[in-house]
């Protein structure tokens, strides 16, 4: 029990950690959750992040608070879900109510104003090395390539939404394993117990 109790700890404070110091969404926290999840704790790898983050894309919700459910339910299952979600947002509830509490007219304060143009700046050149590294260790084949371009082509020049988009290369992806025949169950798939369970 106390080991259970020390995990779930341990994720409130990994993932309020990241939640204070991550600006521009969950596109640009991708950076601090690889370094922190994959090579420091060794919680997941840099593919599962991935998975994780292209599943958090297409169902509901803020990519952050799901890609932080997701490792906490493989950690810990629900209880670890609700202690990595809780960490991860709790930071933003304080700033939030902070800034609501005590200063109105927030936007309008000059000195707000030009903060915010530099942390826009930030986070753009965030959000663009999130998306090089992330294209770096999506795309491997050709056929992921083309993907890319495809779908790039589409959202930009056609404003195709991009739920169409997500499905599309779902329906896509399946069609290529199939063609190819690796379209095949995972050997021993949820054989492995969740690291920690049963301890």
């Amino acid at each position: 029990m106390l080991r259970v109790l020390r995990d779930l700890l341990e994720l409130f404070l990994t993932f309020f950690k990241i939640g204070s110091v991550t600006f521009g969404g969950g596109m640009a926290m991708l950076p601090i959750l690889d370094r922190e999840l994959s090579d420091k704790r060794k919680w997941t790898t840099s593919e599962e992040l991935l998975d994780y983050y292209a599943i958090s894309q297409s169902t509901p919700g803020i990519i952050a608070v799901n890609v932080a459910t997701f490792i906490g339910f493989k950690r810990r299952k629900i209880a670890g879900g609700i202690a990595a979600t809780l960490g991860v947002v709790t930071p933003s509830v304080i700033i939030i109510s902070i800034i609501a509490a005590f200063i109105s007219n927030f936007e309008q304060i000059a000195w707000v104003q030009k903060a915010l143009r530099g942390i826009n700046v930030a986070v753009a050149a965030l959000l663009a090395y999130s998306v090089l590294n992330l294209a770096k260790k999506a795309i491997k084949k050709l056929w992921q390539l083309a993907f890319f371009a495809l779908a790039f082509s589409l959202i930009y020049f056609f404003k195709v939404h991009s739920v169409f988009i997500i499905v599309g290369a779902a329906l896509g992806g399946i069609l290529i394993a199939w063609m190819t025949g690796e379209l095949n169950p995972v050997p021993n798939a949820g054989s492995s117990a969740p690291e920690g369970e049963g301890k």
